[in-house]
């Protein structure tokens, strides 16, 4: 009598970390912090504008051959890119299965309307979608080009106050940042929280921080659109 063959094989253990909540958690909050450090040096760079087009082209051209001659010609841009997709894809994959077992694990009808399906928790969710939406968008404007009228190739400087010369690129990318501040000042705490970083003493620290950091980021980004607008950057 031929021997049954075992098909059932227990998962991995980065597989069970995936489909445990704390680790869907872990891995949502590390991405953030990703994406948060990759912020903060954007937003620097950016700030770069505002010391003419010589300064922001140059500084462009500088992300292209960083780690030459070791490194290829935009090797170490495309390294970047790739980490950024996959913590955005982590991120937003996370937060998505996240929020559909919360919403599973919900009893079916409610006496009262639950009272904490808090406003940050609102916030991080449509923060999220704008966000998202922003990103496919700045791409296509200031990377491909695809839906920036006049877009010049290897001239940062040009395309960007062109972009804030228009009434549509202004509301969408400061909307866009306002968002953006809100999902840093929660999303920072939360991380700090899932990560262990939190404790009755560290508390009032940490969401200084984060109020500090959604500040900075908001003021930061905005303030090209609000030079090219006033005629400081043109």
């Amino acid at each position: 009598m031929a021997l049954a063959t075992r098909t059932d094989r227990r998962p991995s253990f980065a597989r069970t970390v995936w489909d445990s909540t704390v680790g869907k958690k872990t891995v949502m909050a590390v991405s953030g912090l990703i994406m948060l450090l990759y912020l903060v040096v954007h937003m620097i760079g950016n700030l770069k504008i505002f010391f003419g087009a010589g300064e922001f082209n140059h500084y462009a051209h500088w992300l292209r051959t960083v780690g030459e001659p070791f490194m290829h010609y935009e090797w170490t841009l495309w390294l970047v890119r790739v980490v950024l997709v996959v913590a955005v894809v982590a991120h937003a994959t996370s937060a998505y299965q996240l929020s559909r077992r919360d919403i599973r694990a919900r009893p079916s009808k409610y006496v009262h309307k639950k009272a904490r399906a808090s406003y940050a928790t609102r916030t991080m969710r449509w923060g999220g979608i704008i966000l998202g939406l922003f990103i496919v968008w700045h791409i296509l404007d200031l990377t491909t080009g695809t839906v920036h009228p006049g877009f010049q190739p290897g001239h940062p400087y040009q395309n960007v106050v062109d972009t804030f010369s228009t009434w549509y690129g202004n509301v969408i990318y400061i909307v866009a940042m306002l968002a953006l501040g809100l999902h840093v000042r929660h999303g920072f705490w939360s991380a700090a929280q899932t990560l262990g970083v939190g404790s009755r003493t560290r508390d009032r620290v940490l969401k200084t921080v984060a109020d500090v950091l959604a500040l900075l980021l908001t003021a930061g980004f905005i303030a090209a659109p609000v030079g090219v607008m006033t005629g400081v950057v043109s």
